[in-house]
């Protein structure tokens, strides 16, 4: 899975957002570090959203666009 990020430099080295998910957010150092920062990101927003859609009265349907 592929998710498009936005990359911008900081004071600290280099920050990452993902537009697709909602305060999904991420730095690193390095670009490279950033990068990995944010996938380690999007995997756990993911983890958390699939958590809270089974502990409410949802569930998490997969739709393709």
């Amino acid at each position: 899975m592929k998710y498009a990020v936005m990359v911008e430099g900081s004071d600290e080295g280099f920050a990452v957002s993902v537009p697709g998910l909602p305060g999904c957010h991420s730095q690193g150092t390095t670009e490279e570090e950033a990068l990995e920062n944010a996938a380690a990101a999007i995997r756990e927003y993911l983890e958390v959203a699939a958590e809270l859609s089974q502990s409410a009265d949802g569930r998490l349907v997969e739709v393709e666009v």
